[in-house]
């Protein structure tokens, strides 16, 4: 009897949640609590592996960096992507955290520490953002290791590392991404649409690279007399090959992880992803092929992280057959971009960071005012590319985002580089160059024994 009491007054409990919550303005009911509690473990699990892959992407950016310099710097390359993560998730937490996502709506989202904004959030979420943020942050910072490789300062790289984490790229954030927690940004408000990062990360890095290797200079014995570009092979074109793989497979948590949602749009973007990749390195390989009489390698390789750089902003609001125009359209850009600034700007770069990353992202910016298509992937609504009947409107906002990454980017990073080449001084000796920077900077080799030295 007292089992019947019992069942009956849970009975009641139960059908009575499910009619208080029926009730407009009421509690939910039991069953729906349930299924946001659900969801919102699902998206904390989906956002944390997503932000595990990005994170997993750092050494892809040690491979390719590794693999495409020579063997004498292969230590100093993998020292920086350790040491720029690690040293940029210190900065990022402290300080760059609030400054992108903070309260104000100002210039500066400035709301204290880290640990304070987090702190009076006051639950799961919160964390999980943190750690997504910061893989993004340090992906930023590690762009710029490519295009100053094989000949500078290791401090000096850490100081511009932190002033990377802690402020210029969250300011910049704060504008474009503000309001994915308690800030808001003038871009956002216009409408500016960069759903991954094209701009706000990858750009960021793109410009900040080529401040970096303008103030630099180039490596020795790159330029001839004549001032024609000579090559300067990287030692490792394996290693490079396993970065782009390794770049490529974080990218499906680069890209689909931005939803921070456990849902069907995850496969969505992670096609519109694969499908850029893919044909920016079709595309490479074949205008390298035609510019070269070859099908270049290295070309073919950054062809595919060109595709998927330009691919990132629109990788949400653009068609499959979009996302294959993207990646096209990049993977030809970026071969074309790196003999510009090769050869006519004489600006060395040995990875070609600041093509895959500065000029294919701010393309891929671009084209969201081209191929935004969200009325033909909602099935109603009204699509704002340009070749969907959007009009030059979202086009405009795109070009103004784009500007405002290039101003803000390359001109802090002039400033940064040159403060810090009149202070603690940012290009090694040309002896420690020549001997290479593994024994000179980090005193030992990559390859034991590998290395002969005549002097």
């Amino acid at each position: 009897m007292r089992k019947f009491i019992v069942t009956g007054l849970l009975l009641c409990l139960v059908c009575g949640g499910f009619a208080f919550g029926a009730d407009e303005g009421a509690a939910k009911s039991p069953v729906e609590l349930l299924e946001e509690k659900m969801q919102n473990n699902i998206n904390i699990v989906w956002t944390c592996i997503a932000a595990f892959m990005v994170f997993f992407m750092q050494a892809g950016f040690a491979m390719v960096e590794a693999g495409f310099t020579r063997a004498k710097n292969a230590v100093n390359i993998l020292m920086k992507n350790l040491m720029d993560f690690s040293m940029g998730t210190i900065a990022f937490f402290v300080v760059g955290f609030s400054l992108m996502f903070g309260a104000s709506k100002g210039f500066i989202g400035w709301d204290g520490f880290g640990v304070g904004d987090l702190a009076k959030a006051g639950d799961d979420w919160s964390w999980t953002f943190l750690i997504f943020q910061t893989v993004f942050a340090g992906t930023a910072a590690t762009i710029v290791s490519g295009a100053m490789a094989g000949r500078t300062k290791f401090k000096a790289y850490l100081t511009y590392s932190i002033f990377i984490c802690a402020f210029i790229y969250p300011i910049f954030g704060s504008w474009a991404w503000g309001s994915l927690f308690h800030g808001g940004g003038w871009l956002e408000s216009m409408g500016f649409c960069d759903f991954a990062g094209s701009t706000i990360v990858h750009s960021i890095g793109g410009w900040l690279a080529l401040a970096g290797a303008m103030v630099l200079g180039p490596r020795i014995g790159k330029y001839g007399q004549d001032g024609k570009p000579k090559a300067i092979l990287g030692h490792n074109v394996t290693l490079a090959a396993l970065g782009v793989f390794i770049l490529w497979f974080g990218w499906f948590g680069f890209n689909p992880g931005s939803t921070t949602v456990g849902d069907g749009e995850i496969g969505r973007v992670a096609v519109t992803t694969n499908l850029a990749a893919a044909a920016g390195a079709i595309i490479a390989m074949i205008v390298s092929w035609i510019i070269g009489k070859k099908p270049d390698g290295s070309m073919s390789l950054n062809g595919a992280l060109a595709g998927l750089v330009g691919i990132t902003a629109g990788c949400y609001t653009v068609t499959p057959i979009g996302a294959i125009a993207i990646g096209a359209i990049a993977g030809g850009l970026v071969v074309l971009s790196v003999y510009f600034v090769d050869g006519i700007l004489k600006i060395d770069d040995p990875v070609g960071a600041v093509s895959v990353h500065g000029v294919c992202g701010a393309f891929g910016t671009l084209a969201c005012g081209l191929f935004n298509a969200e009325g033909v992937i909602a099935g109603s609504g009204e699509s704002t590319g340009l070749f969907y009947g959007g009009g030059f409107g979202q086009l405009g906002t795109q070009f103004a985002g784009v500007l405002a990454c290039f101003a803000w980017a390359f001109g802090l990073g002039m400033v940064l580089f040159l403060a810090i080449k009149a202070t603690v001084g940012l290009r090694v000796t040309e002896e420690e160059e020549l001997k290479g920077l593994d024994i000179t900077e980090h005193g030992m080799e990559a390859y034991s024994g590998f290395q002969i030295f005549n002097m």
